[in-house]
């Protein structure tokens, strides 16, 4: 009882399902600083069988760069995620890409909101390795645990669990 008098919250967890089909590795693995260094966030990354991206939580799209290469999003909670598709793919000025949503969209897991070409990604980007970072790691997240799979499937894998303060 006290705690709701002090306005001390419950904890919530969220369940962070795959946005791509493929091969789930660490973010230590990308062989880019920026991402490997946990520079913009913790995460993993998915080393993609397919070009279809889709949403891995409830919540909002903040979102889509003008590129198409890299989607944010809100949850309810206000855990703020960030899919970049690729390695250096802003360089393909959105060639390759086709955004199924825009910011201030709400969307379910599951719910389609990129697609690639992983052919032009594979041969005009460095990778086409695609990270899922936690952008607001330290405001909001009490605990991150990662899960890993050689055959990840889209709002089926669950690929990180949040306990979010």
């Amino acid at each position: 009882m006290l705690k709701k008098l002090f306005g001390k919250k419950e904890s919530v967890v969220e369940r962070i399902t795959a946005p791509i089909n493929g091969k789930v590795v660490d973010i230590t693995e990308v062989p880019d600083p920026v991402f490997s260094q946990k520079m913009m966030g913790e995460g993993i990354a998915i080393e993609p069988s397919d070009g279809n991206v889709v949403s891995p939580v409830d919540g909002e799209v903040v979102q889509v760069f003008p590129t198409k290469h890299a989607i944010g999003l809100k949850t309810k909670s206000g855990l703020e995620l960030l899919i970049h598709i690729g390695l250096d793919t802003v360089n393909l000025d959105g060639e390759g890409f086709e955004a199924f949503v825009k910011a201030g969209d709400k969307v379910k897991r599951g719910d389609k909101l990129v697609s690639f070409d992983l052919e032009i990604i594979n041969e005009k980007a460095t990778s086409t390795i695609s990270p899922l970072i936690i952008t607001n790691m330290d405001e909001v997240v009490e605990n991150v645990e990662k899960e890993f799979t050689e055959n990840a499937k889209t709002s089926e894998t669950e690929v990180l669990i949040v306990t979010v303060k």
